[in-house]
C-alpha cells in the first residue's frame, strides 16, 4: 500500500478566531503590505472588520480586494493578481467561501510567477513558488482551505481547475461564528457539496488511501449530524462548527484522492447557466450515484450507515434524493434554468473534465454523461 497524504501545514479552530487573525498569522506573513480578497457581501455585512483591525495591530497594511464574485472568472483572478503586483505584497489572506480561496490562491502563486494563468490549468503544471497564504473561510462547503485545487470559469462555457502543491495554503483559521450569517439554502447547498467531497473521496478510483479514508468518514458522520440544525437553527455554533470542521475534513480527503463524476458534472452547470457549485452538485448526486452503484455497491452501503443509519446502497441514494429537497433546495434539473435542449451540450462540455473523471469508480462516455444529465432533470 503505497501513498502519499499532503494537507495545509497547520489550522486553528475555535469561536473568534478571526479576531485574533493578525497574531495567528504571524507566523506566516512578513508584516508589511499583504492582499486582502474578500466579497462585497462580506465587507458590506462587516464580517471582515475585526479580522482587518487584528492584522492592522499586528503590523500589517491590508491591500483590500473585495471584487469576487462566485465561479471566479478569470478576468477577476487576474485583477487580484495586478493589484498584488503593483502593490507588491508579501503574502495573501482569503476571507470568504471557497471563491474567495481560490482566487487568493492563484494570486499568492501568479503575483510572483512568469507563468501565465492559461498555463497552469490542469495537474501539477505550477512550477514557482507563492507567497505565503492564510485563508478563513465562511462557508462550511468547499473545503479550500485544505486543498491544493482552484476552480476556474474560463469562459461562458467552460470551467478549468488547477491542482498544484503550490496552492496548498500555509494556515487555515476556521472560526464558527463567520457562518452564521449564512441563508438556510446556501448552508443547504453547501453543505451538501461537502458531503459529495467526502463521498467521491471514499469512492475514488485513483490515489484512495486509508488517510483520506478516515477524513471522509468523520466528515460525513459530522456533516449529517449537523446539516438539518445548521439550516434550521442558523446561530446554533455547535452545528456551525460541526459543518465547518466536516468541511474541512473533507477537502482534505479530497485533495488527496480526488473527486469524480459529480463535480465534472456540475461544472457545466455552473459555467452555462451560474448556478452555484453546492446546488449543481446536490442536484447530480443521486443520479451519479445511481450510475456508480453497481461499481461500488460495498462502499455506498457503509456511507449509507454512518449518514442515514441503514447499511445499504439504497440508503445512501434515497437518503440523499430526499435531502436537498427536505432542507428547501430544488429536486430536479428541470426546477432550475435548464432546459432539455440544453443536456447534450452539458454532457458534451462535461467531457473536457478528464482531471476529473479519470477518477470516478465507473468509466463515463458522453453517453453516459446525457444519460445521468436526463435522470436528474
Amino acid at each position: 500500500m503505497d501513498f502519499t497524504f499532503d494537507t495545509t501545514a497547520r489550522c486553528v479552530f475555535r469561536d473568534g478566531a478571526a479576531s485574533d487573525l493578525g497574531p495567528l498569522s504571524a507566523r506566516i506573513l512578513p508584516r508589511g503590505k499583504i492582499l486582502f480578497a474578500t466579497d462585497a457581501t462580506i465587507r458590506g455585512l462587516g464580517l471582515a472588520e475585526e479580522a482587518l483591525q487584528s492584522l492592522i495591530r499586528a503590523g500589517y497594511d491590508p491591500i483590500l480586494f473585495d471584487e469576487v464574485t462566485p465561479d471566479p472568472p478569470a478576468p477577476m483572478i487576474l485583477r487580484a493578481v495586478a493589484l498584488a503586483r503593483s502593490e507588491k505584497v508579501g503574502g495573501v489572506v482569503a476571507f470568504g467561501g471557497g471563491s474567495t480561496i481560490d482566487t487568493a490562491k492563484l494570486a499568492a502563486y501568479l503575483a510572483c510567477s512568469d507563468q501565465s494563468l492559461d498555463a497552469i490549468y490542469g495537474v501539477n503544471q505550477c512550477i514557482d513558488e507563492r507567497l505565503p497564504l492564510v485563508c478563513v473561510p465562511t462557508t462550511g462547503g468547499t473545503g479550500s482551505e485544505a486543498t491544493p485545487i482552484s476552480v476556474v470559469t474560463k469562459s461562458d462555457t467552460e470551467k478549468m481547475g488547477v491542482s498544484s502543491p503550490q496552492l496548498m495554503p500555509d494556515l487555515a483559521v476556521l472560526d464558527p461564528v463567520l457562518s452564521v450569517t449564512l441563508s438556510a439554502e446556501h448552508t443547504a447547498a453547501t453543505g451538501i457539496d461537502a458531503m459529495v467531497h467526502a463521498i467521491e473521496a471514499y469512492t475514488t478510483k485513483l490515489r484512495k488511501n486509508p488517510v483520506s479514508d478516515a477524513l471522509a468518514l468523520e466528515a460525513l458522520r459530522l456533516l449529517s449530524m449537523h446539516i438539518r440544525r445548521a439550516v434550521t437553527a442558523p446561530e446554533d455554533r455547535e452545528a456551525r462548527g460541526g459543518m465547518l470542521l466536516g468541511s474541512m475534513l473533507a477537502g482534505k480527503a479530497f485533495a488527496n484522492a480526488p473527486c469524480a463524476a459529480v463535480h465534472a458534472l456540475a461544472y457545466p452547470l455552473g459555467a452555462r447557466f451560474h448556478l452555484p457549485h453546492g446546488l449543481s452538485n446536490a442536484l447530480l448526486l443521486p443520479a451519479v450515484l445511481r450510475f456508480n452503484r453497481s461499481a461500488v455497491e460495498a462502499d455506498y452501503a457503509r456511507l449509507g450507515e454512518i449518514i442515514f443509519g441503514e447499511q445499504t446502497a439504497d440508503a445512501l441514494i434515497n437518503g440523499f434524493t430526499r435531502l436537498g429537497p427536505d432542507l428547501g433546495l430544488p429536486a430536479r434539473l428541470s426546477q432550475t434554468p435548464i432546459t432539455e435542449p440544453y443536456l447534450a451540450i452539458m454532457a458534451h462540455d462535461a467531457m473536457a473534465q478528464t482531471r476529473l473523471l479519470q477518477n470516478n469508480p465507473r468509466d463515463v462516455s458522453e453517453a453516459d454523461a446525457l444519460a445521468i444529465y436526463r435522470d436528474a432533470f
